[in-house]
């Protein structure tokens, strides 16, 4: 399959998750793509399981002078990109209660600050009618308990992807949001959770999904690149990859 051959991605925070799942979809089509994270030990096993078609640079999006870095190897490495997926983001629980204000500010940082300045350095790389993706959430749409934080910066995330639609058109880029609902993309073995807890969760979350069951990495990687690639007369929208959660 060779549906992505001399195209040249940059996808950040695919060092695991749902954006690994990405990067190798689009590797096997054919694609070079450089992925982004945070750490050392991700970036390596990400870049063995790729294999050469693949460039790990570790970034910390919420860092702009580490942005810049990333620009230039980007410029080294492709020159210019034919899509940009804004997909690193952190998912702590955030109760009312008990939320402090280092984890405030951190998640903004990085799920918020960090997209938009990604988006801003990196659009001088983007070619004419490349296309962008931001990953947003299903939380910015309905009330989860415990995720006002999260639900705020991902809904901060939709509303850019319809500003930036407007300001890159003119170049014939098109920029979308992806929404994921419950993707079984290992994301529960980060939120610190008991093993009770984690079972809880899951279980509760099929049981109020449409389609009883959590979405595939696979499922997810393939939406994102149909909008990146294939949407063609698509730009400012949200497509929801949730098993109908939002929707039915």
């Amino acid at each position: 399959m060779a549906e992505y051959r001399d195209k040249h991605v940059v996808i950040t925070g695919g060092s695991s998750g749902m954006g690994l799942g990405l990067a190798e979809l689009l590797v096997r089509g054919g694609a070079r793509v450089l992925v982004t994270g945070r750490s050392r030990a991700k970036l390596d096993a990400a870049r063995e399981r790729l294999g050469e078609n693949a460039v790990a640079v570790r970034a910390d999006v919420s860092s702009l002078s580490d942005l810049d870095v990333l620009v230039d190897r980007v410029r080294g490495e492709f020159g210019s990109i034919e899509a940009l997926f804004v997909n690193a983001g952190i998912s702590p629980l955030t109760p009312l209660e008990s939320t402090t204000e280092d984890v405030y500010d951190e998640l903004f940082a990085i799920n918020v600050k960090g997209a938009f300045f990604t988006v801003q350095k990196l659009a001088p790389l983007l070619s004419a009618n490349a296309g962008v993706v931001l990953t947003t959430s299903i939380a910015n749409v309905i009330g989860m308990v415990d995720t006002s934080v999260y639900a705020a910066g991902k809904a901060a995330l939709r509303s850019m992807a319809r500003t930036f639609s407007g300001e890159l058109l003119p170049r014939g880029i098109r920029v979308n949001a992806i929404s994921p609902g419950p993707i079984d993309s290992g994301i529960l073995e980060t939120m610190n959770l008991s093993e009770e807890a984690a079972d809880r969760f899951r279980a509760e979350r099929t049981a109020s999904n449409p389609m009883k069951r959590y979405g595939t990495v696979e499922e997810f990687a393939a939406a994102a690149a149909f909008l990146a690639f294939d949407a063609t007369y698509t730009t400012g929208i949200e497509l929801s990859v949730d098993g109908g959660e939002t929707q039915l």
